[in-house]
């Protein structure tokens, strides 16, 4: 049977077409790619992809609808519409220190305006005001304000003092805004993360122009770089394995050695020749390839093929703890600890000897004596 990959993909021109030409050239005829047509989306229906690239949901709703219907009949979307629908970034900073990655301190912010449909009525159990004093002290400035959920450094503000910060605030409406302490940075990398398990790390330098970001080199040399290489892998898979993301990118800012996991929720992150450069561009089309034609090949008919994160499968089926395992004997051992023990038992205890058993005897009950009636005692005493 052949299996069929689908690209979903809006405005950008080199990654996808590269992508099906390299399908197909891996998938030597077992496995095809095309782009995603849609003519016509009913509720149920099976349109025969075994994978399917999403590349734009984020930003087409409609599209997104269509992806978990193809999911739900059995199509393994990545990423998964389901969990991508439910991610945000102040959930993710919170995942990353349960599992032991740094990220920057944190604080959430309300709305600067009320969401449509609610009065002050729906804000009784927020204190007015915050408790700013701690907040600032907690953060620090200068420090960054962006949304708790979304991405393409969209609504992203440094501010340098508390006016600053309400001053853009009020700029943001009916967002829900992180503000996260600034880390100054020695070193910068964004890393491609592909089937939780294909990593390619790569020099990056945010205050570049856009054109120019992944033109730089790394700022450590030998074995400290190397060892920096390693916590960035581990901490790449650690953070994907846990939001179950088979095609993503995370950014690390690097102070005094440590790695701070930045950004790490992009779904759809850039792929595109004119900005990561012609090598980076490679290893992601060649490995991006790879893993849809292992995908496809994987596919079970009729079963929930799409990726969760162990957040999701560990509360769903919670992981009993490992006990220590005793090792196995083989049956001769078994046999010889089994006659040993018995040996040892028979030399080491001391000899019975029965003795006869006593006749029994059977006793009579004793007669019973009569009660002799007393005489009921007078009252008087004299």
């Amino acid at each position: 049977m052949i299996k069929k990959v689908g690209i979903l993909f809006g405005m950008e021109d080199t990654f996808p077409w590269a992508f099906i030409d390299k399908v197909n050239e891996l998938g030597k005829g077992q496995v095809i790619a095309e782009p995603v047509q849609i003519d016509k989306v009913q509720q149920g229906i099976d349109y025969g992809y075994h994978v399917i690239i999403d590349r734009i949901s984020q930003e087409v709703p409609f599209y997104r609808a269509f992806l978990k219907n193809a999911s739900l009949m059995g199509t393994a979307v990545i990423n998964n519409p389901f969990w991508w629908s439910a991610d945000e970034k102040f959930f993710n900073n919170c995942l990353a220190l349960q599992i032991g990655v740094p990220v920057p301190k944190t604080i959430l912010l309300p709305s600067n305006a009320r969401p449509d449909d609610t009065t002050e009525k729906s804000f009784r159990n927020l204190k007015e005001p915050l408790d700013w004093d701690y907040i600032f002290n907690y953060i620090g400035f200068p420090a960054y304000m962006k949304p708790h959920s979304g991405g393409g450094w969209k609504s992203v503000y440094r501010v340098d003092n508390p006016d600053d910060l309400f001053a853009k605030h009020a700029e943001t409406g009916q967002l829900v805004m992180m503000l996260q302490e600034e880390i100054i940075f020695d070193d910068y990398y964004r890393v491609y993360c592909l089937g939780q398990k294909y990593v390619h790390i790569m020099p990056y330098e945010p205050r570049n122009e856009f054109h120019l970001r992944y033109v730089t080199e790394p700022k450590t040399t030998g074995a400290e770089h190397q060892k920096l290489m390693k916590t960035i892998h581990d901490y790449t898979i650690k953070l994907n394995k846990a939001l179950g993301y088979d095609f993503n990118t995370v950014e690390f800012a690097v102070r005094n050695g440590i790695p701070y996991a930045i950004d790490f929720c992009n779904p759809a992150p850039d792929a595109d020749i004119h900005s990561v450069g012609e090598g980076n561009f490679n290893w992601i089309v060649e490995h991006a390839a790879k893993f849809a034609v292992e995908k496809a090949k994987a596919h079970t008919l009729k079963q929930n093929n799409s990726s969760w994160g162990s957040f999701v499968k560990n509360s769903a089926a919670p992981v009993k703890p490992k006990t220590a395992k005793v090792p196995l004997k083989t049956a001769a051992e078994a046999k010889k600890s089994v006659v040993k023990k018995t040996v040892s038992k028979a030399t080491s205890a001391k000899p019975v000897v029965k003795k006869k058993a006593a006749p029994k005897v059977t006793k009579k009950a004793p007669a019973k004596k009569p009660v002799a009636k007393r005489k009921p005692v007078s009252k008087k005493t004299k």
